[in-house]
């Protein structure tokens, strides 16, 4: 945050000057908020078709993230032009951190569509379970994220105003975030270890769904970089190294967000998911190495009904 008590300098186009700091510890750039503006727009629309295309309704989650992406750098490209308009800085900060939210509710479905495809027994939880559960953890961290924010933008409008509270409780919101998407990985693991004892292996090591499978992974991970850069930085405080050093921003935030959605634009669940319930053991498979209670769990299901021994 910027340590100058002139609150006109907030208002309106104001030139840079150097005797002042802006609220970034430096000038957005321009050319990056063309670029993020335009990838994440492009991924937009891709998504906007694909989903529309293929009626995967759902997908459209993944849209919602890149509009909100595009106008957090939007905002961005703004400062950069306007390095002091406090507006510009409130509209990128709060839509940069809240984007990523749609992104990991779109893979929480996707997990879900997975354990519709390979029946109740992939699964310690329903889809629907899963849905609820973790897209609350999700609300919930971007309500704190949202408290700790407005706080801290409170505080930084007043003359030897304290930002430490807002920011700490910012970062309790994105380390509650991480360590909601710590535990969804934990249960996707145990997903694809029960699905494997179900006799799975092939379909997800081989054919479309493995290339989704690969998706959901690579995107879990670029998510998981950006949150754990984003937990440093703010914890580091508005005048830490991180939050002051562009590059940092750009590459662990920019691109991370880029390549976690843009993988679903090559890899589209519309195009990869079966579009019916006859997904078949391995002909000939007539055994599946699981014990006596999974077993019977699992042919007891109705649920599983036209997923088994064919």
């Amino acid at each position: 945050m910027s340590s100058s008590n002139d609150n006109s300098l907030y208002e309106g186009c104001k030139a840079y000057q150097s005797s002042v700091s802006t609220s970034y510890g430096y000038i957005p750039s321009e050319a990056a908020g063309i670029a993020f503006c335009v990838l994440f727009g492009l991924s937009m629309m891709v998504h906007v078709i694909q989903f529309c295309w293929k009626r995967t309704w759902w997908c459209s989650l993944f849209s919602i993230g890149c509009m909100v992406e595009v106008l957090g750098w939007a905002a961005r490209l703004w400062a950069a032009i306007c390095p002091y308009n406090s507006t510009a800085f409130m509209i990128q900060i709060s839509t940069l951190i809240i984007a990523p939210t749609f992104y990991t509710a779109g893979i929480y479905v996707l997990l879900g569509r997975f354990i519709q495809l390979f029946g109740p027994a992939s699964s310690m939880l329903t889809p629907k379970r899963y849905l609820w559960i973790f897209c609350t953890c999700d609300v919930v961290s971007l309500v704190i994220q949202a408290a700790g924010g407005g706080l801290a933008s409170s505080e930084s409008d007043e003359v030897n105003g304290d930002t430490s509270l807002g920011t700490n409780i910012m970062v309790a919101g994105i380390v509650f975030q991480l360590a909601s998407i710590s535990i969804f990985v934990i249960c996707a693991v145990d997903f694809f270890r029960r699905s494997v004892r179900l006799g799975y292996r092939q379909a997800l090591v081989n054919g479309p769904l493995s290339y989704l499978v690969g998706a959901m992974v690579f995107s879990v991970v670029c998510i998981y970089i950006r949150s754990i850069y984003r937990t440093i930085e703010l914890a580091q405080g508005w005048s830490g190294y991180l939050i002051t050093h562009q590059t940092y921003f750009i590459v662990l935030d920019g691109v991370m967000m880029v390549l976690a959605v843009a993988v679903f634009n090559i890899f589209h669940p519309g195009w990869l998911l079966p579009t019916d319930m006859a997904f078949a053991l391995p002909k000939g498979q007539v055994t599946v190495e699981m014990d006596d209670a999974e077993a019977q769990r699992l042919h007891s299901s109705t649920e599983y009904a036209g997923y088994g021994h064919r």
